[in-house]
């Protein structure tokens, strides 16, 4: 009997490893057998603060970046981003800015469409272009630039509802047993070998973390 899995994608979209796995996870998503459905969940890596960050911090942040570099050949940073702007250790506007993008969506359909072209507008915006996604300012130019309606967005970004969908993401992101970012998590009731790890359930086996390699998308398609 056939049943329809669900991959969860745990994710923050100023995560650098999160980058990093873009292509093997875009070719992950192409290949994917047709009973399994994609969906996005926000992890949350850095709350809310107004403060500078810390010298110290920045250089040991910049040196994941060419750690990341060093072990996924072909992954870009523009390292003007820590001279040009006021970096903050703040990752949640950028967060709710996906959920407000979501808000704008007619329909299930353009709902993903729209979240994957804000996370998109993020990561490129940040990592390629040197623009910080933890200033309002530049969070509504992303919405401009995809082409959604900058004044609902600023409405929506910090409502009392984009706020619980962000706790309530990451209150879910936690429960299924996200261990990082990204991290691939498959709900599914069968009972199967795989080499899937870490369930969460050891009776129904509900809640596997799915392995994955950001050069190698083989190694996540052949645990589902």
């Amino acid at each position: 009997m056939s049943e329809t899995r669900t991959l969860y994608y745990v994710h923050d979209p100023m995560c650098s490893w999160c980058w990093a796995f873009v292509p093997t996870w875009e070719q992950i998503q192409r290949e994917l057998p047709s009973d399994i459905e994609v969906v996005y969940l926000l992890g949350g890596l850095a709350p809310d603060s107004d403060l500078p960050m810390p010298e110290q911090m920045k250089l040991t942040i910049a040196g994941y970046w060419q750690t990341i570099q060093d072990r996924v050949p072909g992954t870009q940073f523009n390292y003007d981003f820590w001279t040009q702007c006021q970096p903050r250790r703040s990752t949640y506007p950028a967060c709710r800015a996906v959920l407000a993008a979501k808000a704008q969506a007619k329909n299930s359909d353009e709902e993903k469409i729209l979240e994957k072209a804000m996370i998109k507008a993020i990561q490129e915006g940040y990592y390629l272009n040197a623009r910080n996604p933890s200033d309002f300012d530049t969070l509504v130019a992303f919405t401009r630039e995809i082409g959604l309606d900058a004044e609902q967005f600023e409405l929506d970004l910090n409502s009392e509802s984009t706020e619980k969908k962000l706790n309530d993401e990451i209150t879910m992101s936690r429960k299924i047993g996200a261990q990082g970012f990204p991290s691939l998590i498959l709900k599914s009731n069968k009972l199967a070998e795989t080499d899937c790890v870490n369930a969460k359930n050891a009776k129904s086996a509900q809640w596997l973390n799915v392995p994955y390699d950001y050069n190698d998308a083989s190694v996540t398609l052949r645990s589902l």
